[in-house]
This record gives structure tokens, C-alpha cells and sequence, in this order.
């Protein structure tokens, strides 16, 4: 059931990006769904970005989650490379953003300017390698998310390609993207 669910996603997600796949692909790895506020999402998260080794991609609306932002600092120390990009409106004109603090704190930030809302939620943990984690949904990197809202979040574990889909569409991104200085955008 899990590989038709990751299956099923591959192709939306290819139809959504306007490139088709010439045949659907066989899902790989394994799939962990989570919903809130009955499920410990966030936990999780955090569990899974104590896992990281090499480097840790982050697509975000909004972070205002402590924990999360800690887990994120936490692998800096570890020796991991954080990336983030993040709604640039969102995290100006949020009080609890943590988005100044993570990139005072060690991870490179840049801010995506180019859409009405940069509104993607996914973090890619050592994506190249042979046991990548992605980690998608509806799940904002908020206390809200857990504790107030409806949310989801999926963890994809094992499949590569998929893994290197993500990366190609976060570097894409990462190429329109602005940098962050002290001032907020380069």
C-alpha cells in the first residue's frame, strides 16, 4: 500500500511540474505518514533531523517551532550543512519567526521573492545519499501545526530518485532565491 501511496504521489508530482516521466516508477524505501494535532509530527521531524549526517535541504513557508529550529541548529554543530529557503514576506512580518536566529546561528538562508507565496514545506536530509529522507506535506514548521491545525507530513525514506527530484526542484529555487545578510536580503 505504501509504494502505491509514494507511486501515486511520484505522478502527481511529475504532472504538476509539467515533466512527465515516460512510466511510472516503482516507489522505493519506506513511507511514515503522521497527522495533527493527534500525532507527534513535529517529534518526529525533530527525530529525523537528529539523524542527518552530510546535509540537511530546507524549503519553508514559516518556521516558528523552537524545537525544530534547535534540530536545525543542533546538526550545524554536528558538522552538518543546513540550507534554507523560506517565504521572505512570511518570515519578515512573523514575530516568532525563526528565520533570523538559524541564520545567526549557522545555516545559510536565502529567501524566495519570486512567487505570491513560497509556500512548499520539505526538508531533504542527506538527499544523495544511499538512505535519503524526504519530508513533505501540509505540515507548516510551526507550533500551530501541531498543536492547533489539521495538518499532514510525510516521510519518504530510501528512494533515491525521488530524493534527487526534490534536490534538483530545491536547487532550482535556490537559484531564484536571494541571499540573507544581517539586513535580511541581499
Amino acid at each position: 500500500m505504501h509504494a502505491f501511496l509514494l507511486a501515486a504521489l511520484l505522478s502527481v508530482c511529475s504532472i504538476a511540474s509539467g515533466t512527465a516521466l515516460a512510466a511510472p516508477q516503482a516507489a522505493q524505501g519506506t513511507v511514515d505518514v503522521l497527522f495533527t494535532p493527534w500525532d507527534d509530527a513535529e517529534g518526529a521531524l525533530v527525530r529525523a533531523l537528529g539523524d542527518a549526517r552530510k546535509t540537511i535541504h530546507v524549503q519553508a513557508y514559516l518556521i516558528t517551532s523552537r524545537p525544530i529550529a534547535n534540530a536545525l541548529f543542533a546538526a550545524v554543530v554536528r558538522g552538518v550543512k543546513v540550507e534554507l529557503l523560506a517565504d521572505r514576506e512570511m518570515a519578515i512580518k512573523t514575530a516568532n519567526s525563526q528565520i533570523s536566529e538559524l541564520a545567526s546561528r549557522g545555516v545559510s538562508v536565502w529567501f524566495e521573492t519570486q512567487y505570491a507565496a513560497a509556500h512548499n514545506k520539505i526538508i531533504l536530509i542527506d538527499a544523495l545519499s544511499p538512505m535519503p529522507v524526504i519530508i513533505t506535506g501540509s505540515y507548516n514548521y510551526t507550533w500551530s501545526a501541531q498543536a492547533r491545525n489539521a495538518e499532514n507530513l510525510l516521510l519518504l525514506r530510501g528512494d533515491i530518485n525521488l530524493a534527487k527530484r526534490y534536490l534538483a526542484n530545491w536547487q532550482r529555487h535556490r537559484g531564484e532565491a536571494q541571499a540573507w545578510t544581517d539586513e535580511g536580503v541581499k
